[in-house]
């Protein structure tokens, strides 16, 4: 039986996550996940790829915003859930554009402080409707996103994050790898092949697997980078230079996904075999 196991956010794209009991689903994926973000002169996404620093930066959700506390000095920032200007502007992720509020001076002027370069943070209001997969490649049907790097939600199974351990050096913890969806049971990376699941009464669709970047090297406490768990995954999760873990996915209805839940498989795909497990 497969059973959710850990629920995370990411409330302002590529800083700490929020680790939950139970988490909403809306239209674009859970509540309140990468609604905010750090954008640059030019309005281009910021990220720890360019800021490692960035991992320092923890969020609290409280019932009047977000908390936001460095984690090796005092400083905090209270984030209003309404952003506290009504400037408007045209913003980057990728290869996307979508519309986005200003939250404030004040938020401008300590992640800059913070971050030691001078940025801006925007919130994603609910009118903005970014298009998961405008070409249709790999997502059928409409869908839409946050100002995630490209689907609403991220799955990973923990049978796939044990394996990994057990093949690395050093043990690295989960939260490396920015997970929206933990599921327990199953076989090492059985996400993979997951088409089609239900959680309660919300339909999930693995669209593609997630070829990852250099944020998994970077430790999440330190925001220093090293060469795992790059190197170890590119030996046996390995695809035209790429190296995977996890499965991007979209989603039909909404509801709530809470820790403990069931997960009703309704349909599998083939695995890559390039991806096929090694002795």
């Amino acid at each position: 039986m497969l059973r959710v196991s850990k629920l995370f956010v990411y409330p302002i794209k590529s800083l700490g996550g929020v680790e939950l009991t139970s988490a909403k689903v809306t239209d674009r994926g859970f509540e309140h996940d990468r609604r905010w973000m750090l954008v640059d002169g030019a309005n281009r996404f910021l990220s720890q790829r360019e800021f490692a620093q960035m991992a320092l930066l923890r969020v609290n959700i409280l019932a009047d915003g977000l908390l936001v506390s460095h984690l090796t000095s005092a400083d905090q920032l209270l984030i209003p859930f309404v952003p506290q200007t009504n400037q408007t502007g045209q913003f980057t992720v990728w290869d996307d554009t979508c519309m986005g509020q200003y939250v404030s001076a004040k938020a401008d002027e300590w992640f800059s402080r913070m971050l030691g370069a001078t940025c801006r943070l925007v919130y994603m209001p609910d009118d903005s409707q970014r298009i998961v997969d405008p070409e249709a490649k790999y997502v059928a049907s409409r869908k839409i996103t946050s100002f995630s790097d490209a689907y609403p939600f991220l799955l990973l199974g923990q049978a796939s994050m044990d394996d990994l351990n057990a093949r690395l050096p050093e043990q690295i913890p989960l939260n490396r790898f920015r997970a929206n969806l933990v599921f327990a049971g199953g076989e090492p990376y059985q996400e993979d092949t997951m088409a089609h699941f239900k959680i309660g009464g919300v339909d999930f669709f693995g669209s593609k697997l997630c070829a990852r970047c250099n944020i998994p090297t970077i430790n999440q406490d330190t925001g220093l980078a090293a060469k795992e768990p790059t190197r170890t995954l590119a030996l046996y999760r390995r695809n035209n230079n790429k190296v995977y873990l996890g499965q991007n996915l979209v989603h039909a209805g909404e509801g709530l996904v809470t820790v403990g839940d069931a997960i009703e498989l309704i349909e599998t795909k083939e695995m890559l075999n390039s991806l096929r497990l090694l002795p």
